[in-house]
């Protein structure tokens, strides 16, 4: 296991209990104290997690903060990105949301010729513009510091183009196939709208978690692209979606 992984499972295992002590942490990974220690020092590095005596928690926000989510489960959401972008074909124009998860495609885009990458992530722009890649950043509002935008400007500015392949993710859905809702819900809608697949993206950690309220459902979407194998009643009860499971 590597360092990484073993990050993501106390991130994991944190979020689940909240305090935990090292002692527990050790013994719940089966690594030495020096190595779990290690782990923390660079999570604490990180600012995702508090070290006290002999104990550890997760740092509380009313939200989840970015980096925090970059890091959580990072392995799968790589796995997802890549089976994501295997959609990706030269010439496309595409939509990239500012989640975490679909950030993620961002490596296995280079090296795709004439490809127009619309998105309302800073980084994502950022880092895509140095490649051989056009980006067009929606701009509007900073909406989820440091790089996720939205707003009137945003949803404006999206109305005008039209994409081959949508690419979004949220923070839950059911295993029944409802997605929740969020604070991108008009900006998901307009480009949805102008879109000639939608492609949603979800690992295994977002299934079953709760949420108030629910933005669409497995029937609006063409693709559902997840390291989770949904049920089989789930596959029929939408015969028009595609399921597509991200593995090594």
């Amino acid at each position: 296991m590597t360092s990484k992984e073993r990050q993501e499972q106390i991130l994991d295992i944190l979020e689940q209990q909240g305090y935990v002590t090292v002692k527990h942490l050790i013994g719940a990974l089966q690594y030495s104290s020096a190595t779990i220690n290690r782990d923390l020092n660079a999570l604490e590095k990180r600012q995702l997690i508090i070290r006290s005596y002999g104990g550890v928690e997760p740092v509380r926000t009313k939200y989840v903060t970015i980096p925090f989510r970059a890091h959580k489960m990072h392995t799968v959401k790589k796995l997802i990105g890549r089976m994501a972008s295997s959609f990706v074909q030269d010439g496309d124009t595409i939509y990239i949301d500012s989640s975490t998860t679909a950030q993620c495609m961002e490596q296995y885009l280079i090296g795709k010729k004439n490809l127009t990458v619309i998105t309302n992530n800073i980084f994502l722009a950022a880092n895509l513009s140095v490649h051989d890649v056009k980006v067009i950043c929606l701009g509007g509002t900073v909406v989820e510091a440091p790089c996720m935008l939205c707003g009137t400007e945003t949803v404006q500015n999206a109305s005008r183009y039209r994409v081959d392949k949508m690419f979004f993710a949220t923070g839950a859905v059911t295993r029944d196939g409802l997605i929740s809702a969020g604070i991108y819900d008009l900006l998901f809608k307009t480009i949805a709208n102008n879109a000639a697949r939608v492609f949603y993206l979800v690992d295994h950690n977002k299934i079953d978690q709760p949420f108030q309220a629910i933005f669409c459902d497995f029937s609006e979407v063409d693709c559902v692209i997840s390291d989770y194998d949904f049920p089989d009643e789930t596959k029929e009860s939408y015969p028009k979606t595609e399921f597509v499971v991200a593995k090594e």
